[in-house]
């Protein structure tokens, strides 16, 4: 018999799959194209067409979908262009409506251009966006059955002429329906009979109005007329209707025209946009499904993590995890009837085919599937009464031919296999296909109750039990697949909760043999061990969520001690900043007495002494703003390179304050430190000698007697540049410069300030404006450095 996929795929439902991925399809052809997916069997084919559902998966993911509406079959209708026949406006409107969504695709894509290139780009290169023809046709078709009257100058002034011309024939029907004649008439109205303007005059008036009659009413007692005074006119318009629809044929000739120069581009662009259709049809069920990329191999290894059916209900559902072809190549799975056997054996297959038709599959990451030449399902009840052919009968035909046909690269799926017959002969049939089986390297899975079949997995070598969990106090499967373990019929359990005489329960115990009493103890056995296993698992992951709850609380609390902590620091920085903001003013303060005291005192001793203060000044302010700053800075510098004496000061990095050296232990690069009342053993690296404390390289200074330069010793500058200080600190530089230049015998000065938000030049201009030693000043000229500088004459 030959090999038919597409039976063993409706066997495992894989066409309901597919009506489901039709339905999500925007065009006709990607509908049908879709119903007509075959698995693959060559796993670069299976690996690209996944690789182009992922791409389009992850691209929904970050821009949503583009749409696809609107998108009809027109390759008759281009072809019929293209052999030179003139198209309808309903036929051209459909084929500006694909050229709008080819162009609205191919925007789509490229304004998503941030994301990098994908599999399925050729596709969306494919898109040849033709707005010229689009816009031509929409712009001289209003609808299928109206052409606009600015298609072209010729139809617009036909038209205007009909208008005119019927505007005339109104106007004279109108005094014939308002007149003396109106009386003559059956209604005052005007209609049209053959495309011509008429009155319904009544039949006994016949010859009171002289005209055609062109049609007369049902019961003959109307008669519709055009009055010879319009005959002429109703001509002419007549004439200009020819014309007009000569006009609108030239029109739709030229439209199918264009349309046939870009019928292949078009046809093409149509093929891209309906693949492209139907593969991000795959990605929205991919996501309704809430299914994965799997990982693809040929090996027949197949591990499904957590594989959820994709036609039972998300919320009922049960996950299971199945492995094949990796320790085993044959799983038998046991346990009682409607216990999700079948459920299990049918989401295998299917996860296999779904993944060789190029769609995600529903499980957990790192799922693998293998791409299998062949998949037999032999599922459900096969029984033909046209055949003669029971239900046994019929699936042993499946089986032979399965037998026949099967190879190492083969999935074969049996459900209750040789189930139907006698137990004894079924079971050891059913063994002896399996060893067949097994022996041509097939991989196989099997629901069975046969306990031959059992106990066959726990001997034989590469074939491993299975069960599907059942819970006998509520008598309810649980749906749950476990690999490993044997499944148990549990009739006598199920018969003793429903209610059956205990003493019938005990004669049929007693009627079992040894062999199936401890061949069911062991199953027991195991299915125990399993329960306190499950049950010692879930304690442990309760005790882990325990522990990483408790490690969230601890992280958590000393992020609040860390802010709290940055929290005080930052208070600490702004009281020690006001309070250097307080040294400053008093500072300033005590500078400017000293100013007062150059009146009294010897002009350059004093200007001397001055600038000595405003030295010192700063030194100090720097060294209070370094202590009033409460963060530690371990950054101190290097550690000591060589052992220090014994009464050395030294900085300790890790608390940056001073220490005296105790004792010192060369060897060993530490030594024993005393700072206040806390003593201490620290390491070479994390101290550092303190400056006062290294001899002097530097040659001695000349004293000066006089503490006095002379002018022949000074060399001043003409200006100063105080760009980038704060007022305060650009004033005292100003004030000492001031000093400076006034000694050296200076005139003129320039203060460089900079431009900016000019309030540096503000406050420089205010201090001078009330300063002894400056005479006038003004705002620098072009060429000196305008708003940017202040020339200052120092007064003499």
């Amino acid at each position: 018999m030959k090999y038919d996929i597409l039976k063993h795929a409706k066997t495992l439902e894989l066409d309901t799959i597919l009506l489901k991925l039709a339905g999500e399809c925007s065009s006709e052809d990607a509908y049908n194209m879709a119903l007509e997916i075959a698995p693959q069997t060559d796993i670069n084919i299976v690996k690209r067409d996944l690789s182009q559902t992922e791409a389009a998966y992850l691209l929904i993911s970050k821009f949503t979908s583009p749409s696809f509406g609107g998108t009809t079959n027109i390759t008759s209708q281009l072809s019929r262009a293209a052999l030179g026949a003139t198209l309808t406006p309903g036929e051209l409107l459909k084929i500006a409506n694909v050229l709008r969504v080819i162009r609205s695709v191919r925007a789509w894509r490229d304004n998503s251009s941030a994301e990098k290139e994908t599999s399925i780009d050729y596709l969306f290169n494919a898109l040849v966006p033709n707005k010229f023809l689009e816009e031509k046709i929409t712009f001289c078709i209003k609808s299928e059955d109206e052409i606009a009257d600015t298609a072209s100058s010729a139809l617009c002034d036909i038209r205007r002429k009909i208008t005119s011309k019927s505007a005339k024939i109104r106007e004279n029907l109108d005094k014939i329906v308002r007149g003396q004649l109106s009386k003559y008439l059956q209604d005052a109205i005007i209609t049209q009979r053959d495309g011509r303007f008429v009155v319904p005059l009544k039949a006994e008036h016949k010859g009171e109005i002289s005209g055609i009659i062109h049609d007369t009413s049902s019961s003959g007692s109307t008669l519709f007329i055009e009055p010879m005074s319009v005959v002429e006119v109703n001509n002419e318009i007549r004439v200009l209707k020819a014309k007009e629809q000569d006009e609108i044929n030239r029109i739709l000739a030229e439209l199918s025209a264009i349309c046939a120069d870009y019928a292949d581009s078009i046809k093409q662009s149509y093929n891209a946009l309906v693949e492209l259709d139907l593969i991000f049809a795959k990605a929205k069920l991919a996501y309704k499904m809430g299914a994965i990329m799997p990982k693809i191999n040929d090996n027949g290894f197949v591990y499904l993590k957590r594989a959820r059916h994709p036609l039972i209900n998300g919320r009922s559902v049960v996950p299971i995890t199945v492995t094949l072809g990796g320790d085993y190549d044959t799983l038998i799975i046991t346990g009682p009837n409607t216990g999700g056997k079948t459920v299990a054996l049918k989401t295998s297959g299917l996860m296999c085919l779904m993944a060789m038709s190029g769609l995600m599959i529903p499980c957990d990451d790192n799922s693998e599937i293998a791409v299998f030449n062949k998949i037999y399902a032999d599922i459900g009840d096969e029984q033909s009464i046209e055949q003669s052919l029971s239900t046994f009968s019929s699936h042993m035909v499946n089986i032979i031919s399965i037998l026949e046909d099967c190879n190492s690269n083969s999935l074969v799926l049996f459900d209750e296999l040789c189930a139907g017959t006698d137990p004894v002969e079924g079971a050891a049939l059913a063994k002896a296909i399996l060893i067949t089986l097994q022996q041509k390297g097939v991989k196989t899975a099997t629901t069975t109750h046969y306990p031959e079949l059992k106990a066959y997995a726990l001997d034989a070598d590469r074939v491993e039990n299975a069960s599907c969990e059942f819970d006998v106090a509520t008598l309810k499967p649980t749906y749950n697949l476990i690999i490993g373990q044997p499944g148990r019929s549990n009739a006598f359990a199920i018969s003793k909760r429903l209610g059956l005489n205990e003493n019938i329960i005990s004669l049929a115990n007693d009627q079992l043999t040894e062999d199936d009493l401890r061949f069911e103890n062991v199953v027991a056995s195991l299915e125990k061990a399993r329960q306190d296993a499950e049950r010692d698992r879930r304690e442990m992951s309760k005790m882990r969520a325990q522990v990483a709850e408790s490690k969230k609380r601890v992280e958590q609390a000393e992020h609040e001690f860390k802010l709290k902590q940055d929290k005080i620091m930052e208070q600490a920085r702004e009281k020690a900043s006001a309070i250097v903001e307080s040294t400053r003013y008093k500072s300033s303060q005590l500078l400017n007495e000293l100013e007062e005291m150059k009146k009294q005192l010897n002009a350059e001793n004093a200007a001397q002494n001055v600038t000595q203060a405003r030295r010192d000044f700063k030194s100090t302010l720097g060294d209070m703003e370094n202590e009033a700053n409460p963060v530690v800075d371990n950054s101190v510098g290097e550690g000591l390179k060589k052992a220090p004496n014994i009464g050395d000061i030294v900085i300790l990095k890790s608390f940056n304050r001073d220490a005296t050296v105790v004792k010192v232990e060369a060897d060993k690069k530490r030594l024993y430190v005393m700072s206040g009342s806390m003593k201490m053993w620290v390491e070479f690296q994390d101290c550092k000698l303190k400056k006062s404390n290294a001899p002097s390289t530097e040659a001695p200074k000349k004293r000066n007697v006089t503490g006095i330069m002379s002018r022949a010793e000074r060399n001043l500058s003409g200006e100063i540049d105080i760009r980038g200080l704060a007022t305060d600190e650009a004033l005292l530089e100003l004030d000492k410069y001031i000093d400076e230049a006034v000694l050296a015998g200076i005139g003129t000065i320039t203060i460089i300030h900079g431009k900016g938000t000019g309030t540096l030049r503000k406050n420089v201009q205010s201090h001078l404006r009330h300063h002894r030693n400056i005479k006038t000043f003004r705002v620098g000229l072009f060429g000196e450095g305008e708003n940017g500088v202040t020339i200052a004459e120092i007064s003499d």
